[in-house]
């Protein structure tokens, strides 16, 4: 190669790296950054008779929001589940650690947009996809899989 082609190749390069950008292809971090609407605290609003629960959610970094979910019966905590959204090599997954599991429990991100992100794990029992959707100060999870759903409803508490 000589050296008066190494401007053209770097060009090249150039413009097929905005040529991507340009037919919609996202990064990780790009789209990691349509789930900070995530980050706060969510009271369930949906709750069987007797209980209640929420799921708080923080921004650590860029490519990753820690968060918890916890279920309550009266006073007494029934549920605790330690959740996690971050960016691993190309893509981004929610890992759940339920209590009295052994190992977490990691589903890929399938699909996302501003306001609505799902993550999917085919191999596990249950749930195999898990779906969030965003209405201003509202949000619905739903965990789904084997012909079973269950949606928890929440408000966004005022910090």
């Amino acid at each position: 190669m000589k050296i008066q082609q190494l401007p053209l190749i770097i060009t090249a390069l150039v413009i097929m790296g905005f040529g991507n950008a340009a037919c919609g292809q996202e990064s990780a971090v790009q789209k990691f950054k349509k789930l900070e609407w995530l980050a706060g605290n969510w009271q369930r609003t949906n709750s069987k008779p007797g209980q209640s629960g929420y799921e708080n959610w923080s921004k650590v970094s860029g490519t990753k929001l820690t968060g918890k979910g916890v279920t309550l019966k009266g006073k007494e905590t029934v549920f605790v589940e330690q959740l996690e959204l971050s960016i691993k090599g190309d893509d981004i997954f929610y890992t759940v650690v339920v209590t009295g599991e052994p190992k977490p429990i990691q589903f890929k991100l399938t699909a996302i947009s501003k306001n609505a992100f799902v993550c999917e794990n085919p191999e596990h029992d249950f749930p195999k996809k898990i779906a969030y959707t965003r209405n201003g100060n509202t949000a619905k999870a739903v965990v789904s899989g084997n012909g079973q759903t269950l949606n928890y409803e929440f408000t966004r508490q005022q910090q």
